[in-house]
């Protein structure tokens, strides 16, 4: 080794002339090249972007570089100018954009918790769009990534080729998640934009305390309903700014699943039917109706949100919870029993009969004609209840579970429920009395009202509803049979939520591929024209409208979807829950 190393040193300064001498000749050779490629480049035609939306620019915005870590040539064409902010997004070979993560409210933190939401804060420079925003907390949940209390995003999917002028039809989906996580978040509406030519927007709202703590002190020093007001600043903000994006802001259409459907209702009533021009048609997809007590009936759960927090013996304790940490709140937003009960319900967080945004009860709402005359389409499962109910194996546990969840009902109540639903044909894998608990909780919870809302509206206003009674061999074996919102593969397509393995799901690639195109036109026709039937799928029967007290209706079979009379069994059990509906509260 020293001997190499003598070597080398030795012979440097040779190595060091020769060196010198091949960097001057290539200096000779490339710089007179680098001088004439620059001169003919002064002379060439230089490419121009418009900044009028007229060229390739995806949203009608300019297509200067977007500065996102994720922004390439042709994400050029994914980048939106809002009066706000700039937002770079992605645009997908599928020929969609997608821009994830825009803000749609300001922060709801600090002296903004329990507010209605406010407009999103001027921002400088151009934001990052290509990646999913956290979700709002969930109850019970442990502060995670992928969660925040700063949470009001929405996720935009449009066609690439849309502009300012293209007006495209706009839809919305509300997740679900039974009002006390944002469960359903960030579906991918690659497949609906791509298929039909419409714009999808989907978004987060708060939940659980965040969302849905209710007491006269709130009436007082802030907003009830923050999680409702959160989805109608989602409806606003895309009024407002949607034609960026190539859609009609005069043409949205809201659905949405399970609580979102829940929602929709809601929505639908606000105000007293109060019709503010936030959309014009409605979609209720598995609409789910919990308890809804009043404020007055909630201020136990404010009493006990407060002294879990330390703030139930302060002078002001909105200004104590406002102050408190995101951490110490989170730990007192969990489900609780109710006053005079043992055993958790479900759910105990949800909206509140607020007598303002909520004057009442949904369904009395419907039933008095206080709602928004539009366009609606009201569908469920034949076995909705299965995902919800534990493997209940006597009369009392029956019992128990529905006086948990709905705590009003009395002792003759509970046992009437129990003889209207006697045990019957054994569930597969299941113990004797989760069949009926099933259907009992399914019906009373998501079909009947379902069917309510549809015959309130039937005599004024166009209303579709529909029965989708599809599934795959494992559940129809394991016991869930058609379960709670399964036509969501359907509807947008079986990537709807990213690649699975979930039996159901992927048997919309399969053995139930073929009713997919006809979901889905039916969806898209609703969305485009107010009309499943404008653009449905030619091999798809007509889909008459909901008439009358019995009704009719579109049954969804994978050989076999026809017209069908809701079942006599079915107006039955819905007549015995609806002389029970006050006193549960739904």
């Amino acid at each position: 080794m020293t001997d190499v190393s003598e070597k080398l040193q030795a012979n440097a300064p040779d190595r060091k002339r020769k060196w010198t001498k091949i960097a001057l000749i290539t200096a000779a050779v490339l710089i007179p090249i680098i001088i004439l490629a620059a001169c003919l480049g002064a002379l060439l035609p230089k490419k121009h972007s418009s900044s009028n939306g007229s060229s390739n620019n995806g949203a009608g915005s300019s297509s200067s570089s977007g500065g996102g870590s994720d922004s390439t040539d042709n994400n050029k064409n994914a980048l939106v100018h809002l009066d706000y902010a700039s937002y770079q997004g992605t645009q997908l070979e599928a020929g969609v954009n997608q821009y994830l993560g825009v803000r749609f409210a300001a922060p709801p933190i600090g002296n903004l918790r329990w507010r209605a939401p406010q407009p999103p804060v001027k921002v400088e420079g151009t934001q990052n769009a290509t990646s999913f925003a956290p979700v709002c907390l969930a109850v019970d949940a442990v502060m995670a990534n992928g969660q925040s209390e700063d949470c009001l995003f929405a996720n935009i999917y449009t066609p690439s080729n849309a502009t300012v002028s293209s007006k495209l039809p706009v839809w919305i989906y509300i997740q679900g998640g039974g009002y006390q996580g944002d469960y359903n978040a960030n579906y991918n509406g690659t497949q609906v934009v791509q298929t039909g030519n419409v714009i999808l927007v989907n978004f987060n709202y708060r939940v659980g305390a965040w969302g849905f703590l209710a007491s006269e002190k709130i009436r007082s020093d802030g907003d009830l309903n923050a999680g409702l007001l959160d989805q109608r600043s989602a409806f606003n903000w895309t009024r407002n700014y949607i034609e960026q994006f190539g859609g009609e802001p005069n043409h949205i259409v809201i659905h949405g699943a399970s609580a979102g459907a829940g929602s929709v209702a809601h929505h639908l009533v606000a105000y007293g039917g109060r019709n503010d021009n936030l959309f014009v048609g409605a979609v209720a997809q598995s609409p789910y109706f919990q308890t809804e007590m009043t404020v007055a009936e909630l201020e136990w759960q404010f009493d006990l949100f407060s002294a879990n927090t330390g703030c139930n013996n302060t002078n002001d304790p909105m200004t104590c919870l406002r102050n408190a940490s995101t951490s110490k709140l989170q730990a007192a937003d969990y489900t609780s029993t109710f006053p005079g009960h043992k055993i958790k319900p479900r759910r105990s967080w949800g909206p509140a009969v607020d007598g303002d945004l909520i004057p009442d009860l949904p369904i009395t709402l419907f039933n008095q004609g206080k709602y928004a005359d539009v366009p609606m389409i009201i569908g469920d499962e034949p076995t909705e209840g299965t995902l919800f109910v534990p493997n209940i194996d006597n009369t009392t546990a029956f019992q128990q579970f529905f006086n948990e969840n709905y705590p009003r009902l009395n002792s003759t109540q509970l046992q009437a429920i129990t003889s209207q639903y006697p045990p019957n044909d054994p569930v597969p894998q299941h113990a004797s009395y989760f069949g009926p608990a099933a259907q009992a909780y399914g019906e009373s919870t998501l079909i009947c009202p379902g069917l309510w809302m549809a015959r309130a509206v039937s005599n004024k206003t166009s209303v579709w509803n529909y029965s989708f009674n599809i599934s795959v061999t494992a559940d129809w074996n394991n016991g869930l049979g058609a379960y709670h919102t399964i036509d969501t593969g359907a509807i947008f397509g079986p990537n709807y939520n990213g690649p699975s393995t979930d039996p159901a799901t992927k048997g919309y690639e399969t053995v139930n591929s073929g009713v997919v195109d006809v979901v889905m036109a039916y969806y898209l026709s609703f969305v485009k024209t107010l009309d499943p039937n404008t653009l449905k799928n030619n091999a798809a029967p007509k889909w008459d409208g909901f008439a009358g007290a019995s009704g009719r209706r579109l049954d969804f079979q994978t050989e076999s979807t026809a017209m069908a009379d809701v079942p006599g069994t079915l107006l039955d059990n819905c007549a015995f829950w609806e002389g029970l509906r006050l006193t549960m509260e739904i």
